[in-house]
């Protein structure tokens, strides 16, 4: 079976990152932030826009992907535009390109960035009990040094200063493609990307534990333990297990005994089939396997061939398909039953499959 998101930038590391600065900064902004009892909502809740980024390198994607990545990125910025505000971070020099491929619907904002991967560049957007909306930056340093990103590691606090939200400050390091929420109080992480050296080297799971409650408003994560090194994540939360609602998890099974997921996707279920939530109740799981096959472009390379990374708008259920009829409509069925008050919306992204990411990984909701 295809993997998940290739190395397509291996060696090219870090120009520059570190921990970001904060609208406030100490001790006295953090009790401050404590006291505000921060929560992180679940996806489904509703949004008032969805953030992207227009990708800007050859460097990173190559000639002959660039096109069609974009071509892929326009289309999931406009069948979201449909349902809620989109807006679109983009290099001043590929403006008017990404204006010709979006269309008027989708709002442009100018700033420089190095990819397009907003789900773990942009803050984490939260709010607090009066509604306040805050954004938390988890210090992006390109997945463990694994990529440039002097650029991207300035995108949290921009984004969220366009959105009005107050930045909050964190020692940790890790990406939002690494959380799944509930939106009442369970979260599901993997171990291999937060609990990472290339991470966090100096912090214990339960360091982690206290810092992610503090900011999102967490009693309990469910851990998985994901697989560190196969990909330039090393293993995020949104190509395994999304939350559909509290109490409802959609895991991902790899069928391929060959493939290095294979494994553990099989240990993931049976984790997540023994987890309760916050309030105690057992997590009921859906599985939804990938596809069997590919688009003939894509059989022989890296490609994250996975239903699972979809992303949940405001009346809509954004997902890829694949070209496999059988498994495409079984996946529609699936996402129709787990959101039946959504519409169901497939689309072609080999582009973005063939660079190891999916449709959430280029998306970062703002809540209302």
């Amino acid at each position: 079976m295809p993997t998940r998101r290739a190395f397509l930038a291996k060696g090219l590391l870090a120009a520059g990152g570190g921990i970001l600065g904060a609208s406030m900064t100490g001790v006295a902004a953090r009790a401050e932030d404590a006291a505000r009892q921060w929560h992180m909502p679940e996806e489904g809740e509703p949004h008032a826009a969805t953030w992207m980024a227009f990708v800007p390198s050859t460097r990173i994607w190559g000639k002959q992907l660039l096109p069609v990545v974009r071509e892929n990125l326009a289309r999931i910025a406009k069948a979201i535009a449909a349902y809620e505000p989109v807006k679109m971070l983009v290099r001043e020099d590929e403006y008017d390109l990404a204006q010709r491929l979006c269309g008027p619907s989708i709002e442009l904002v100018v700033q420089p960035i190095d990819d397009l991967w907003m789900r773990d560049t942009g803050p984490v957007f939260v709010k607090d009990q009066s509604g306040q909306l805050g954004g938390a930056g988890f210090n992006f340093n390109g997945w463990g040094d694994k990529q440039s990103h002097s650029r991207d590691a300035k995108v949290a606090a921009f984004v969220a200063g366009q959105a009005s939200a107050r930045f909050l400050e964190t020692d940790l390091v890790l990406e939002g493609g690494g959380i799944e929420v509930d939106g009442e109080g369970t979260a599901i992480i993997t171990e291999s990307c937060v609990l990472n050296p290339n991470r966090n080297p100096d912090l214990t799971k339960a360091a982690c534990e206290k810092e992610l409650f503090r900011l999102l408003g967490l009693e309990k994560i469910v851990w998985l333990p994901g697989i560190a090194g196969k990909d330039i994540t090393d293993g995020h939360t949104d190509f395994y297990a999304r939350f559909a609602g509290p109490g409802v998890v959609v895991a991902g099974l790899d069928t391929d005994p060959a493939s290095f997921d294979h494994a553990v996707t099989k240990r993931h279920l049976e984790i997540l089939g023994q987890a309760t939530d916050s309030k105690g109740r057992r997590l009921r799981v859906v599985t939804l396997p990938g596809p069997t096959s590919v688009r003939e472009d894509y059989e022989n390379r890296e490609f994250a061939a996975g239903y699972i990374n979809f992303y949940a708008c405001n009346g809509a259920v954004i997902a890829p398909e694949f070209g496999d009829k059988d498994a495409d409509r079984t996946t529609h069925d699936t996402l129709s039953d787990l959101f039946p008050k959504r519409e169901i919306i497939q689309l072609n992204i080999d582009g973005i499959a063939a660079g190891g990411g999916g449709i959430h990984c280029t998306t970062q909701q703002q809540p209302v």
